[in-house]
């Protein structure tokens, strides 16, 4: 995209120079209005062709071109759900609507009416009120009453709640993009199957394995959309989409959670002023998180050196030495059907 100087300077190269182009002059200035309006215009054109690439779209444009040109959907944000246990008078009723929270005033509401038993005890779903998540909270997190409730006394979530996921990203809408073209889902092959368990929300990726246990078998392997073992649930819905779509012939379809390699660390790090080794190792986690969800399902090891250089960029880290991983130095092969998740550092 040229400038107004450079198509002011060709225009005025055009005209012969028996005539004075100096700038002040009548051609300079006759011809300088010209050369604004053509570099805007100019402007205007390449914002156009950015509308034809993919990969300068972003938000409701891409969602909008993918779905034109595929029918894909970017899958939305989901509320996390979980069941507590709530405790108090035999015989009270806990109602949909009423709330539960966390320390932190994460408010979860709850969505099927429960009424606690002769023990004082009763299971209640609730919903986190926020998308996204931000509702995946550790066992025994969820333990408040925002307002006291006649009857209830006490609340807690019994297992980790892991099943709310932010709308799908720009990045992975645009690889489901490149997907459907580059290996198309075609009369039920593997692409198909994996296809089908993308389309539903809060599935991260999946793995396809054709006959995994002779003729006419078929194994799919999900991790969730934050790059985990897909929860049960997940497998499930899964599971269902896919029996929907697909074609006869199949007659044993095996649909899995990725199989969790967990990763510990042993090292010995020297920390710098002003950090405490909790507040490092946190940091380390969260570096080390981020690197494992971005090979999820894509490589084919966890590299050593990858590691040691996420943890001297960690904060706080001046150096460390003597690191091991699950007490190896070596690379760390992920299986097949795994998927690496974070573990301890030092535990």
């Amino acid at each position: 995209m040229e400038d107004e100087k450079v198509i002011h300077q060709r225009m005025l190269s055009n005209i012969s120079d028996e005539y004075d182009k100096s700038t002040g002059n009548y051609i300079y200035d006759v011809t300088k209005p010209a050369a604004i309006e053509f570099s805007e215009q100019q402007k205007k054109i390449a914002k156009v062709q950015d509308k034809l690439d993919v990969e300068k779209l972003t938000g409701d444009e891409l969602t909008r071109f993918v779905y034109q040109r595929t029918g894909q959907s970017r899958k939305p944000a989901t509320k996390a759900t979980t069941t507590v246990i709530v405790s108090g008078t035999a015989g009270t009723p806990v109602k949909v609507g009423e709330l539960v929270g966390t320390e932190t005033a994460l408010l979860y509401t709850v969505i099927e009416e429960a009424t606690l038993n002769e023990s004082g005890f009763a299971h209640v779903r609730v919903q986190c009120n926020e998308f996204g998540q931000i509702g995946n909270v550790p066992a025994n997190t969820i333990k408040n009453f925002p307002v006291s409730i006649v009857g209830l006394i006490n609340v807690y979530n019994p297992d980790p709640v892991v099943d709310g996921y932010d709308a799908e990203t720009d990045n992975d809408l645009r690889q489901r993009y490149y997907d459907k073209l580059q290996r198309p889902g075609k009369a039920g092959n593997k692409y198909h199957y994996r296809e089908w368990a993308l389309e539903v929300t809060g599935t991260g990726d999946a793995k396809v394995f054709p006959r995994y246990n002779g003729p006419l078998t078929m194994k799919v392997v999900v991790i969730d959309a934050n790059k985990l073992p897909a929860p049960i649930e997940l497998v499930e819905d899964v599971r269902k989409h896919i029996e929907k779509e697909m074609p006869f012939g199949v007659e044993d379809l095996l649909v899995m959670p990725a199989t969790a390699l967990s990763l510990n660390l042993s090292v010995a790090f020297t920390l710098l002023p002003g950090y405490t080794e909790e507040i490092v190792k946190t940091n380390i986690k969260k570096n080390i998180t981020k690197y494992l969800k971005e090979i999820a399902f894509k490589a084919s090891f966890v590299s050593y050196a990858k590691i040691g250089a996420l943890i001297i960029d960690s904060d706080g880290v001046m150096d460390y030495q003597d690191l091991l991983i699950n007490g190896s130095t070596a690379n760390v092969v992920i299986p097949d059907d795994g998927v690496p998740v974070m573990g301890g550092v030092n535990e």
